[in-house]
């Protein structure tokens, strides 16, 4: 592994999860209450035995920046052990990044100071647990030139991915980037294989392959739709079948690329039994965690009509949060968050420092940072009014609150804005 440099792809601007990704690179968006989404796949590569990385920034970084700087820089650069944040530099033009091999092309000049003999190319915001020493391994036995990381998905998704075909040694036939009308597995008509991804290269391979794809003109200067393609039929491209780090077979693997998608894969986290373990020992998800008290559950007064109890079901509630006398069913709470007194909220995600009001509703909901909800308003009740308000409202009913964005008291007929939003 100490020949081995990993790049994460942390640029995406991530539209599809807007009002989310306003003020944040989508790999900075928070997930799982006290994580953020690059954590998984930075994760991955600490546990995988990876201490060389490049981080390539583009959209809004400057969270993402302040992230890594605070959880991310306990590796000993005297070992030659380091995660580097390479925002775009322009060292070799004057544009921002084009496309993900014209990402790395740009920094191609610290790529060889770090003298490689394989690269990892892998993308920033996916959330799944993998040993990507096993890819490494194949991708040397099989004297590959270039090896992708596969998964099957069901077909109608295939459009959102890369698809390919392989043959019985697992060596890659075809490859299109996002098809229309993806070809399903020929053991599987309900699914297509789709790529996660990650690339393993022979460095020097690599460096070949960016430089001449620097030099075509009409070139996208994308992995997926220019390289990959193009050295299918001259070169040994081997594709990998993903395997999850917990149970060997059953494949974990979330592109949280919609708000639909994301509020999925959160809601994941609160099952009985999830299938992405938060809780294995052996294969930490590192993250920052600040200097903040337990949470706490303040009054218990269960008599009467209208009992005012805090209490949280069902849910995963982070360090400094306080449940006073509300309730909280199937959710996931940030740091810091307040639920005020017979309040209720239920199916939903609330980032740091959100305060519920009293007797405020709030149901299949994700609320940003600081969002204060006005005592005694609904959210997700009435999708007509949440939309009303400027909310998003996604194709499965989810309600998406921004960050600084205002929200009108239900109770106010006026429509005038309430501006107690942090």
């Amino acid at each position: 592994m100490r020949r081995v440099l990993a790049l994460v792809l942390a640029g995406g601007k991530g539209a599809r999860l807007e009002p989310l990704t306003r003020d944040r690179a989508k790999p900075a968006v928070p997930f799982g209450g006290v994580y953020r989404i690059i954590d998984f796949t930075l994760s991955n590569c600490i546990n995988s035995g990876l201490r060389r990385m490049l981080v390539l920034t583009q959209y809004k970084a400057a969270s993402l920046d302040r992230h890594i700087s605070l959880g991310w820089r306990f590796l000993c650069r005297e070992l030659d052990e380091f995660i580097d944040v390479l925002p775009p530099q322009q060292r070799i033009d004057e544009h921002w990044y084009q496309g993900t091999a014209d990402a790395v092309y740009q920094n191609i000049y610290s790529i060889e100071k770090s003298r490689p003999d394989l690269v990892l190319i892998l993308a920033g915001d996916h959330i799944y647990k993998m040993d990507y020493s096993e890819v490494l391994q194949d991708h040397i036995d099989s004297k590959a030139d270039c090896t992708i990381g596969c998964i099957p998905v069901e077909l109608r998704e295939g459009c959102h991915f890369g698809v390919m075909e392989v043959d019985k040694s697992q060596r890659v036939i075809k490859f299109l980037e996002k098809p229309a009308n993806p070809d399903p597995m020929p053991d599987d008509p309900t699914r297509c294989l789709a790529s996660m991804g990650i690339y393993v290269f022979n460095a020097s391979f690599l460096f070949d392959q960016l430089c001449r794809d620097a030099t075509v003109t009409e070139s996208s200067h994308d992995f997926g739709r220019d390289i990959i393609p193009t050295i299918i039929e001259t070169h040994r491209v081997r594709a990998f079948p993903f395997r999850d780090r917990n149970s060997g077979n059953s494949r974990y693997w979330r592109d949280v690329g919609t708000l639909d998608a994301y509020y999925a894969a959160n809601m994941d986290l609160v099952a009985v039994e999830p299938q992405l373990n938060l809780y294995d020992e052996a294969w930490e998800i590192r993250t920052y965690h600040p200097p903040l008290p337990p949470p706490k559950f303040v009054f218990g007064q269960f008599g009467g009509s209208n009992p005012r109890a805090g209490m949280a079901l069902d849910s995963m509630i982070s360090p400094g949060t306080i449940i006073s006398g509300g309730r909280v069913e199937r959710s996931i709470l940030s740091a810091n968050v307040r639920v005020n007194s017979w309040a209720r909220v239920e199916d939903s995600i609330l980032f740091e420092g959100v305060n519920v009001g009293r007797h405020a509703k709030i149901r299949r909901a994700i609320i940003d940072k600081g969002v204060v909800v006005p005592e005694g308003a609904e959210v997700g009740y009435n999708l007509d009014l949440d939309r009303a308000r400027g909310f998003t409202v996604t194709e499965s009913g989810v309600v998406a609150i921004g960050k600084l964005q205002g929200f009108v008291d239900v109770h106010d007929r006026s429509g005038a804005m309430d501006l107690s939003v942090g």
